[in-house]
C-alpha cells in the first residue's frame, strides 16, 4: 500500500509540475474569451476530457502502438487490468515502451536545457545555453546513434523492434515540439489581440483541448517510468490534471511567482528519461526511486522559488 501511495504521489506531483506551462496558457487564452459559457464549458467538461479522454486514453494508445496484436479493445482493457493476457502483453512490450519514452523525455529535457529561455537555477545552465543549438542537435544525434548502437550490441529478442521504438520516440519529440512552437505563436497572437481576436471563443476552447493533448504526452510517457500499471497512471495523472485545472481558475499569477518550478519539472523529466532507457537495457531500478527523486527535485526547486520570493519581498500566502 505504501508503494502504491508513493507511486500515486509521484505521478501527481510530476503531472502538476510538468503541466505548469499548460495551466499558464489556459489562463492566458481564457482571459481573452467573452463568453462565460465557453469558459465554464472548458473548466467543467474540459476536466472530464483531460482526465478520462486524454490521461485515460493515451496510455492505451502507447500500449497499442507497442503491441498492435492485442488490438484496440485489448489496449483499452489495460485500463482496468482485467485481462491477464493483456497484462502479460504489456509486460512483454515494456522494453519498447521504455526506450521510446526514454528517448522522448531525454530530448525534451535537452531541448529545454540548451534551447529554451529560462530562469537559471543551476550554474551550468547559463553556460550551456550560450551554444544551445550546437549542443542540442549534437546531443540528439549522439543519443539516437548511441542507443541504436547499444541495442545492436546486446542480445535482445527483437532488436529491430527496439531500434524502431527508439526512432519513434525521437520522431514523436520533434512532431510534438513543432506543434508546441506553433501553439505558442498562436497564443501570443491571441493575447495581443485580446477580446478583439478573430478566433471565436469555441474555437479557442477547441484549441486549448488540442493543446492539452500535446502537453499531456509528456506526463503520460513519463508516467511509465513510475509504473506500467495503467490504472495507477490514470489515477495519478488524473489527480494532477484536476489540480492543474484548479490552478488555472484560482490564481495563475501566483504560479508564475514560483519561477524555478519549471526547472524542477524538466530535471525530473530528464531523470525519468534516463531511468526508462536504463530499464529498457535491463537495469533493475527499484520502484521507489522515480517518485522519491521526482518529489525531491521538485521540492528543492520549489524551496528555491520560495526563498527567492522572500528575498524579493514577494511572498504569496499559498500556492493557490
Amino acid at each position: 500500500m505504501f508503494s502504491t501511495f508513493l507511486t500515486l504521489l509521484g505521478l501527481s506531483v510530476f503531472e502538476i509540475v510538468s503541466s505548469i506551462d499548460n495551466a499558464v496558457v489556459n489562463a492566458d487564452v481564457l482571459s481573452t474569451m467573452k463568453s462565460r459559457r465557453a469558459r465554464r464549458f472548458f473548466l467543467t467538461w474540459g476536466i472530464l476530457f483531460a482526465v478520462f479522454g486524454v490521461r485515460g486514453f493515451l496510455p492505451s494508445v502507447v500500449v497499442f502502438l507497442a503491441d498492435p496484436s492485442i488490438g484496440i479493445f485489448g489496449a483499452l482493457q489495460a485500463i482496468w487490468q482485467t485481462n491477464s493476457g493483456v497484462t502479460a502483453a504489456v509486460l512483454a512490450v515494456t522494453p519498447m515502451i521504455m526506450i521510446s519514452g526514454g528517448m522522448f523525455l531525454i530530448l525534451l529535457w535537452a531541448h529545454w536545457l540548451f534551447m529554451e529561455d529560462k530562469k537559471f537555477g543551476l550554474p551550468h545552465e547559463w553556460y550551456v545555453q550560450r551554444y544551445g543549438a550546437v549542443w542540442f542537435y549534437s546531443v540528439a544525434a549522439v543519443l539516437l546513434a548511441g542507443v541504436i548502437y547499444g541495442i545492436n550490441n546486446r542480445i535482445f529478442e527483437n532488436p529491430m523492434h527496439l531500434a524502431l521504438a527508439a526512432a519513434v520516440g525521437f520522431s514523436v519529440f520533434f512532431i510534438t515540439q513543432g506543434f508546441k512552437d506553433n501553439a505558442e505563436k498562436i497564443e501570443e497572437r491571441l493575447i495581443a489581440s485580446g477580446e478583439h481576436s478573430t478566433m471565436s471563443d469555441w474555437a479557442k476552447v477547441f484549441f486549448l483541448e488540442v493543446l492539452d493533448v500535446a502537453f499531456s504526452i509528456d506526463g503520460v510517457i513519463g508516467a511509465f517510468a513510475f509504473t506500467t500499471v495503467v490504472p495507477l497512471i490514470l489515477v495519478g495523472n488524473g489527480i494532477g490534471a484536476i489540480v492543474v485545472r484548479q490552478l488555472t481558475v484560482m490564481n495563475v499569477d501566483r504560479i508564475r511567482s514560483y519561477s524555478y518550478l519549471k526547472n524542477g519539472a524538466m530535471y525530473s523529466i530528464g531523470f525519468l528519461g534516463l531511468v526508462m532507457v536504463l530499464e529498457a537495457f535491463g537495469a533493475h531500478i527499484q520502484a521507489w526511486v522515480s517518485p522519491v527523486v521526482t518529489i525531491g527535485v521538485v521540492g528543492y526547486f520549489f524551496w528555491r522559488s520560495v526563498a527567492e520570493n522572500r528575498l524579493n519581498g514577494n511572498i504569496p500566502d499559498k500556492i493557490v
